[in-house]
């Protein structure tokens, strides 16, 4: 038996049945903000913030599994737009390149995009590379490890601590790709139809070594040799580090995906600043750390800082995604720019909303002469208008060419 709770981002709070085992899950795993309603006991009142997805959960003592879907206000095709391009900007993903068929929903999408996007990695066969490996053998294959061979044998001839590259499949590319297919089996609302293609996609990486969980992902990186697996690389990485925790206190099993939007638009709006001014001789950082005070005590990371010359600060920026007040943009944004103004020398700051209520706006700051601008992007646009937007937000830079 399992119940299915339907919420969506940034909605108002609603009231469910819920067992309060599951309600106090909810609440310490921050899913959603989850209070016991004061007027109805056995019920609890959710409202999804700007973490979306599914997750189930399994309370000891309690026959029914819960499952929480958050349903996103972008549709799901332009959100994977979104995820594409944070993920591969020069690939040339772009809406209908990430292949998400007829689904809606996202997380049956993000597995049907995930099984497409490993089946043509491996449509030529796994790759192969070499993989360190250490040994006890009885014949000397690559470098004899002297300090374990004394420490292990005591002077004796065999076996021998070897040490050489083995050419193989076992590698770090296809460990991530079965991991993340063996993560997606395990959430819930999978379709069946997709669930079964990628138990064929596992079945071709049977002879790939399982990821141990809780160990640190392996690390891969982009070349020639791989390219065909980087889409389906990229999108498995997505899923391994989207992925909810799968054990809470008091034995609570808590296992799905939440992608947050908050940092799915900041990682968006960043990196295609950053390819906007790609060619004009420019320097875009992100998250790059600097001081507000002179001892450089309180550290501050503005999600993107555009260097000119000598790396001297010409723009700051920061991405917003989050609910706005009714009357317009939450007046903290405006603060926290001001200080990145002041700490950097600029005369201008931008702030870069996702739209809502408010349209754009330009603040000047009494006795300080700083402009703070805030521009909004319509997510609900097609992908070649949304960059075009950001176009248009680098070429209101303060110090910065025509883009």
């Amino acid at each position: 038996m399992s119940t299915t709770v339907e919420l969506v981002e940034h909605a108002p709070a609603v009231s469910h049945a819920l067992p309060d085992a599951v309600g106090r899950a909810l609440a310490a795993g921050r899913i959603v903000d989850a209070s016991p309603d004061p007027y109805a006991p056995g019920r609890w009142l959710l409202r999804a913030g700007s973490k979306v997805g599914a997750v189930a959960i399994a309370a000891p003592g309690v026959d029914e599994a819960v499952t929480i879907r958050i349903v996103p206000k972008v549709p799901v095709a332009r959100l994977f737009f979104l995820l594409g391009y944070s993920l591969d900007a020069r690939g040339g993903w772009r809406e209908g390149q990430v292949d998400v068929a007829q689904h809606r929903d996202l997380l049956p999408a993000l597995a049907h995009a995930v099984e497409r996007q490993i089946d043509r990695a491996l449509r030529q066969g796994l790759l192969q590379g070499y993989r360190p490996t250490e040994e006890t053998s009885l014949v000397v294959r690559g470098r004899i490890r002297e300090a374990d061979q004394i420490r292990r044998h005591f002077g004796a001839m065999l076996p021998v601590e070897v040490t050489y590259d083995e050419f193989t499949t076992d590698i770090a590319e296809n460990r991530l790709l079965r991991a993340a297919i063996e993560r997606l089996l395990r959430l819930p609302g999978v379709p069946r139809d997709v669930r079964r293609r990628l138990i064929h996609q596992r079945t071709r990486l049977a002879d790939v070594t399982p990821l141990t969980r809780g160990h640190p992902l392996p690390n891969w990186h982009p070349s020639r040799l791989n390219a065909r697996y980087h889409q389906a690389l990229r999108l498995a990485r997505a899923v391994l580090d989207n992925a909810s925790a799968e054990h809470a206190p008091g034995g609570l099993r808590i296992d799905g995906f939440l992608f947050d939007m908050n940092k799915l638009f900041e990682d968006f709006v960043t990196v295609a600043l950053q390819e906007a001014l790609r060619g004009t001789g420019l320097t875009g950082r992100l998250q790059d750390p600097h001081y507000l005070d002179e001892a450089a005590a309180i550290r501050m990371k503005p999600d993107f800082v555009l260097y000119g010359p000598q790396l001297r600060p010409l723009a700051v920026a920061d991405a917003k995604y989050k609910a706005e007040k009714r009357d317009g943009f939450p007046d903290a944004d405006l603060y926290q720019m001001l200080a990145y103004c002041t700490a950097l020398g600029l005369p201008e700051g931008h702030l870069i909303y996702a739209k809502g209520n408010a349209p754009h706006a330009a603040h000047r700051v009494r006795h300080a002469g700083i402009v703070i601008h805030q521009h909004t992007l319509d997510l609900d646009q097609a992908p070649a208008d949304l960059l075009r937007g950001i176009t248009a937000v680098c070429q209101s830079f303060h110090g910065s060419p025509t883009v």
